[in-house]
C-alpha cells in the first residue's frame, strides 16, 4: 500500500496497542479496544515478573491479530483515497492471508476504527461476492481535503467535536474541546500525522468551512473562547445523527 498515506508499522516485538493508538490516537473510553493479547487481566507488574507470558500462545496470537487490524486499516485507507471498491477475497488475499479464520473479528475491529478515526463507513454493496465501498458517514460534504491537502478525511474528528458541542449544551468551552482532543491523543502544538496542527484545524480550517463557530465568551475576563455548530453543520446533519457516532457512545 502507499506508505505516504499511512503511518509505518512498528517492527518491534510485543503486543500492538488498540488501533487508534497505532494511528496516532491512543485508546479512550468508548473507543475501539485492542484484541486481547492474553487471557490474563493482571497488571504490568505481573508481566515484568513473568517474562514467559510474552511467549504464550494467547499473547502471540493477540499480537498477530492486532497487527492484521492495523494492516487492513492501512489497506482500506488507500482504497478510500483511490475510490476503489474492495472485496472480502481481496482482503483475505492481500492482508489477512493465513489468519483467515479470524477474519470476522479483525474486520469488525477495522470497521469500527474506520468510523471512529476517519468518519468512514465500510458498506457492503453486494452480499454475493462480499464487496464493499468506503463512504463518508452522515451527510457531511467536508472530507478534510482543502485545496492544499491530500490524504485521509478528517471527518471523524469533526463529528466528535460536533457531538461534544451538543452534549455541552450547544456551546462547548475551548478547554473542554481541547480536553477531548487530548483524550484521543491529539495535542495542540504537536503536529498530528492525520489532522495536522490541531488548533489551526479547529479554530481556522473548520471555521472557514463554516462547520464550527469560534468566539469569545461574552464578558469573560480574561478572555475565554467557545465553540458552536456552524451553519454548514446545521444544514448537512442533525444532532441525533452525530450522537450515533461510535466514539460518542458509551462502552
Amino acid at each position: 500500500c502507499d506508505q505516504a498515506l499511512v503511518p509505518p508499522l512498528s517492527s518491534s516485538p510485543g503486543p500492538l496497542p488498540s488501533v487508534p493508538g497505532r494511528l496516532g490516537l491512543p485508546p479512550k473510553e468508548g473507543a475501539i479496544k485492542a484484541i486481547p493479547s492474553s487471557k490474563s487481566n493482571e497488571g504490568s507488574s505481573t508481566q515484568e515478573e513473568d517474562p514467559s507470558i510474552f511467549r504464550s500462545p494467547e499473547f502471540l496470537l493477540g499480537s498477530v491479530l492486532n497487527k492484521k487490524v492495523v494492516e487492513l486499516v492501512q489497506f482500506l485507507s488507500v482504497k478510500y483515497v483511490t475510490k476503489e471498491p474492495v472485496t472480502k477475497a481481496e482482503m483475505l488475499r492481500n492482508v489477512i492471508k493465513e489468519q483467515k479464520d479470524h477474519f470476522p473479528l479483525i474486520f469488525s475491529k477495522v470497521c469500527e476504527c474506520m468510523e471512529i478515526v476517519f468518519g468512514i463507513e465500510v458498506k457492503e454493496v453486494d452480499p454475493t461476492d462480499h464487496s464493499y465501498v468506503l463512504i463518508k458517514m452522515l451527510d457531511l460534504t467536508y472530507d478534510g481535503m482543502l485545496s492544499d491537502d491530500q490524504g485521509m478525511p478528517k471527518t471523524g474528528l469533526l463529528i466528535l467535536i460536533l457531538g461534544v458541542i451538543f452534549m455541552q449544551g450547544n456551546r462547548a468551552p475551548e478547554n473542554k474541546v481541547l480536553e477531548v482532543l487530548n483524550s484521543i491523543g491529539v495535542y495542540v502544538g504537536q503536529k498530528d500525522f492525520l489532522y495536522g496542527e490541531p488548533r489551526k484545524l479547529i479554530t481556522k480550517d473548520l471555521v472557514k468551512e463554516k462547520y464550527l463557530e469560534y468566539q469569545q465568551v461574552p464578558d469573560s475576563e480574561p478572555p475565554c473562547y467557545e465553540f458552536l455548530w456552524g451553519p454548514r453543520a446545521h444544514a448537512e446533519t442533525s444532532k441525533m445523527k452525530v450522537l450515533e457516532h461510535p466514539a460518542l457512545l458509551s462502552p
